[in-house]
C-alpha cells in the first residue's frame, strides 16, 4: 500500500507501442506471392516501420499528457480539503478501508458514542448559587416531560453489544490472549491519564485559590464520571478470553439472573443498598455477552432481534408502569433510584431493546456507509471514539468557567427548568462541539508526524 493512500502519482508514459492501424496480412503476403518487386515490399515495410514509430510516439505523447493532466487533478482534488472530491480525507479513509470491513458495525458504534456526547452535554446542568458557588442538577429534574430523551440518548448497551462483537472477532483471529489483553487495556487505559492528571491539578489549583469544594466537585465529578463506564468495559475485555470458553446465550441469561436477584433483594426485601454495585459487571456484561454470541453467529436471522426488541421492550414498561422502576433512563440529581448508577433490571431489559433495535439496523446503516463521505466521517470518529468519550464533558465543563465572570448564563449556569433553557443549552452545544474538535485535532497532530495526515498506526489498526 502507497504511503499516502488517497493520492495519485502522474501515471507514467507507457513503453508499450501503439501502432497505426497496419495493411492486412494476407495483402502482404499476396503482394510477395504475385512477384512485386522487391524494393517495393521493403518500401512498404518500411513505411510501416516509420508509422509504427510515429504512432509509438504520438500515443506517448498523449499518455504523456494525460498522465500530467490526471496527476495535476488530483494534486487539486486534495487541496479541496477534508471533504474534497477524490481526495482528501474522504479518499485516504476510502483506500485505507478493506473490501470486507462491515461499516454497519461501525456505524452503530458511531451512533453509541454519539449518543453518550449528546446526552451528557444536554442532561447535565450547573447552576450558580447565590454566593457564587456551583451545584449540578439536571433538566430531567425539573421538565419531566423531558423523559423520552433519555431513552434516545441512553445508548450505553449498544456500545457495550458492539464492543463484545469486536473483542471476539478480533481474539478469534488467532492472537494470544494474556497479549491481546495487554495490548487492549493500553488503548483503553492509557488515553485516560492524561484526562486525570490535567483535571487532579486543576482542582488542586482552585482548592489552593480558596474555590469552595462544592464548586470543585460540581465540575470535576461529571468530567471524571464516565471513567466508571472505562473501568467496567475494561474489565469485560480483560475477561474475554474466558468468556469465549463459555456459551455467549448462557452467560447473558446468567448475568441477567443476578441482576434480577439483586433487584429483589435491594427493592423488595430491604437489602442493603451496596449490594446493587454487583449489578455494575453483571448489567453489563449481559449485552456484552450477547455481542459475543453475535460474533459466533447467534443472530443469523432477524427473529431474534425481533424478539429481543418486543420482549425488551415490554419488560421495561411492565418494570416502570407496575413495579416502579424509574422511566428515566439516565441518573437524576436527588433521585433515591436511578437506572444507572448501579444498573437495574430495567436498564437491563432497556438494553435488550437496544440490542435488538441495532441488530435490524445494521443492515440499513451499512447501506448507508457505502457513501464516501458518510463512512468518512462515522470511520473518523471511530478513531477518535476514546478521545470523544474522555474529553467530551471537558469541553462543556471550561465553557462554564469562562463565563463565570458574566453570572447567570442562559443555557450553561442558570436552572434548567424551562423549555427556553432547553433552547439555550441546545445553541451551546456547537460551542462544545467546537473545543472537542480542536482536542481531535490536537491529538492527531500528536499522533502523526505530518500535519494533516491519518495517523498511519491507529488508522490501520482501526480500519483493518
Amino acid at each position: 500500500m502507497p504511503d499516502r493512500p488517497g493520492h495519485r502519482t502522474a501515471a507514467p508514459a507507457t513503453t508499450a507501442p501503439v501502432p497505426a492501424v497496419p495493411a492486412p496480412e494476407n495483402e502482404h503476403a499476396g503482394r510477395a506471392a504475385s512477384g512485386e518487386p522487391k524494393d517495393t515490399a521493403g518500401r512498404a515495410a518500411g513505411r510501416s516501420r516509420q508509422d509504427e514509430h510515429t504512432g509509438r510516439a504520438e500515443g506517448e505523447g498523449r499518455n504523456g499528457a494525460a498522465g500530467r493532466a490526471e496527476g495535476r487533478g488530483d494534486m487539486a482534488g486534495n487541496r479541496k480539503g477534508v471533504f474534497g472530491r477524490g481526495g482528501g480525507w474522504v479518499g485516504r479513509v476510502e483506500a485505507m478501508t478493506p473490501a470486507g470491513r462491515d461499516r454497519g458495525v461501525d456505524a452503530l458504534r458511531g451512533l453509541a458514542i454519539l449518543g453518550v456526547v449528546l446526552g451528557h452535554w444536554l442532561v447535565t446542568a450547573w447552576v450558580m448559587e447565590p454566593g457564587g458557588g456551583l451545584r449540578i442538577s439536571s433538566p430531567l429534574v425539573h421538565l419531566p416531560e423531558l423523559t423520552p430523551l433519555s431513552w434516545v440518548l441512553q445508548t450505553l448497551a449498544v456500545f457495550f453489544f458492539v464492543g463484545g462483537y469486536v473483542a471476539a472477532r478480533s481474539l478469534r483471529s488467532g492472537a494470544d490472549g494474556p497479549a491481546w489483553v495487554r495490548a487492549r487495556m493500553g488503548r483503553l487505559l492509557r488515553p485516560a491519564v492524561p484526562l486525570l492528571v490535567a483535571w487532579a491539578g486543576i482542582a488542586a489549583g482552585a482548592v489552593a485559590y480558596g474555590v469552595p469544594p462544592a464548586t470543585v466537585r460540581a465540575l470535576v465529578l461529571p468530567v471524571v464520571g464516565p471513567i466508571w463506564f472505562l473501568a467496567v468495559f475494561a474489565g469485560l475485555t480483560a475477561a474475554t478470553p474466558l468468556l469465549l470458553r463459555l456459551r455467549p446465550g448462557v452467560t447473558a441469561v446468567s448475568a441477567g439472573a443476578v441482576v434480577l436477584v439483586v433487584d429483589a433483594l435491594r427493592f423488595g426485601l430491604g437489602g442493603p443498598a451496596w449490594l446493587g454495585w454487583v449489578n455494575l459487571a453483571a448489567g453489563w456484561l449481559v449485552p456484552y455477552a450477547l455481542g459475543l454470541g453475535w460474533a459466533r453467529g447467534l443472530f443469523a436471522s432477524r427473529r431474534p432481534a425481533v424478539a429481543l426488541l418486543a420482549g425488551g421492550a415490554a419488560g421495561t414498561v411492565v418494570l416502570v408502569t407496575v413495579f416502579g422502576y424509574p422511566a428515566s433512563m439516565v441518573g437524576l440529581t436527588g433521585a433515591k433510584i436511578s437506572n444507572l448508577s448501579p444498573p437495574t433490571l430495567a436498564a437491563v431489559t432497556f438494553g435488550l431493546a437496544q440490542v435488538g433495535l441495532a441488530l435490524l439496523a445494521r443492515g440499513p446503516l451499512a447501506r448507508l456507509m457505502r457513501r464516501p463521505r458518510v463512512w468518512a466521517v462515522v470511520a473518523l470518529a471511530n478513531l477518535s471514539a476514546m478521545t470523544l468519550f474522555l474529553w467530551h464533558q471537558t469541553a462543556a465543563a471550561v465553557t462554564v468557567v469562562a463565563a463565570l465572570p458574566f453570572g447567570e448564563v442562559p443555557g450553561l449556569l442558570s436552572t434548567p427548568g424551562t423549555l427556553a433553557w432547553v433552547a439555550c443549552r441546545l445553541a451551546w452545544v456547537p460551542v462544545f462541539a467546537l473545543l472537542l474538535v480542536s482536542v481531535m485535532a490536537l491529538d492527531a497532530r500528536r499522533r502523526s508526524p505530518v500535519p494533516g495526515e491519518i495517523p498511519s498506526g491507529s488508522a490501520a489498526s482501526a480500519l483493518r
